[in-house]
């Protein structure tokens, strides 16, 4: 048995590849259109994997977009996605220079919480030993649910 991928689902492609992709930094890997079923599919991977996603088609994130508006709730109940980051502090400032709230804080140096546009949980760790606490994640409240 292997690992292949988590789908969710999605209202908005351009917002949800801005957050996926110019923010949080993971790659589009391929992306399927079905005309007779009316949905769109994305499938993205993380840098370090994405080479492995394009042969192997694994591990990757299936963002699904289906034509036809549904409104979608309880992203909370799915859990939560998780990436390990280079560093953490660097990630967490660009997200929310793009404009993203960051939920759960890095304030230990090694984990932070953020949500994408359609409310689904993204669990950021950092690799490795946890980085130094430092401003202005040491100070910064929680914001939201996560």
């Amino acid at each position: 048995m292997r690992y292949l991928h988590t789908m969710v689902r999605i209202s908005n492609i351009e917002a949800a590849l801005d957050f996926y992709c110019a923010k949080l930094g993971l790659k589009e890997v391929r992306r399927v259109e079905s005309q007779q079923g009316r949905f769109t599919l994305i499938f993205l991977a993380a840098p370090d994997d994405a080479a492995a996603a394009e042969a192997t088609r694994a591990p990757m994130v299936e963002l699904t977009y289906n034509w036809d508006p549904e409104a979608y709730a309880g992203g909370r109940n799915f859990g939560h996605l998780a990436y390990q980051v280079d560093d953490i502090h660097a990630l967490c400032e660009r997200l929310m220079k793009g404009g993203v709230v960051v939920n759960r804080p890095p304030r230990d140096g090694k984990m932070a919480f953020v949500r994408s546009p359609d409310g689904i949980s993204i669990e950021l760790l950092q690799k490795g030993e946890a980085l130094p606490p430092c401003e202005p994640w040491k100070s910064m409240p929680n914001t939201g649910v996560w």
